[in-house]
Parts: structure tokens; C-alpha cells; sequence
């Protein structure tokens, strides 16, 4: 309700009291929702390091964080294909670097592009 003082209008108090406690309460939700996505998706990359570091070997694990660096996307294929393989038990032991090159070499080859450049005279 509107209070005229002095040719103003004024919202009570108790109204804006309780607009700013409604505002208070949906940030807060908006805040605590935030948070739950934030761990649920640490939780997640924490269990794929995990299972990375179980089925590769250090010098794997070393190649593959380096590639992360420059291509994130390509690393992140071939850790969702290595993942993919541990989680149907198709490896049963720690890739060795010779063995994910072969595999990085192989996912290469499916996403490379190649780029032509013809010039046509006219």
C-alpha cells in the first residue's frame, strides 16, 4: 500500500520488507543451485581422472594432459573413447604411450580437415 507524504508516494515498510525477502530468499536458491552444479561436475572430472589414472601409464597420462593443453577438445574425445573402453571392460591393463599414440593418431585421422584453396581466374 502507497502512503502520500508531502506530494510522495511511499511503498509501507512492511511491503518492501517483504519484497527484499522474497529477492533474498530467490538469490539465495539461484546461489545454493549454482554451488550443486559446481561439485556435481568436480565430482564428475574427479571420477575421470580416477579412471584415467588407473588405465593409463604415467607417460600416458603425461601425453595426454600435454594435448589437453593445446587441443582440449581432441583430448577430451579420446578420454571419453578410453573411459567408454574401461567402463565395457575392454581394457584390462594400463595403456602404454606407444598404444595411446596409436589411438590418438587413429581419432586424428577421423577429425582432421583438410583445407583446399583453389583460385579461379576469371
Amino acid at each position: 500500500m502507497y502512503v502520500e507524504a508531502e506530494g510522495y508516494y511511499f511503498v509501507e515498510d512492511e511491503e518492501v520488507e517483504a519484497l527484499l525477502e522474497r529477492r533474498y530468499r530467490e538469490l539465495l536458491a539461484r546461489r545454493r543451485e549454482v554451488e550443486r552444479k559446481r561439485l556435481e561436475k568436480e565430482l564428475e572430472e574427479a571420477r575421470r581422472q580416477e579412471i584415467l589414472r588407473t588405465i593409463l601409464t604415467p607417460e600416458a597420462r603425461e601425453r595426454l594432459y600435454n594435448i589437453k593443453l593445446v587441443r582440449p577438445e581432441l583430448a577430451k574425445i579420446v578420454e571419453d573413447r578410453l573411459i567408454a573402453l574401461a567402463m565395457q571392460g575392454k581394457i584390462t591393463r594400463p595403456l602404454t604411450d606407444e598404444e595411446l599414440k596409436a589411438i590418438l593418431e587413429e581419432i586424428y585421422e577421423r577429425t582432421r580437415r583438410d583445407f583446399r584453396i583453389s583460385i579461379r581466374e576469371k
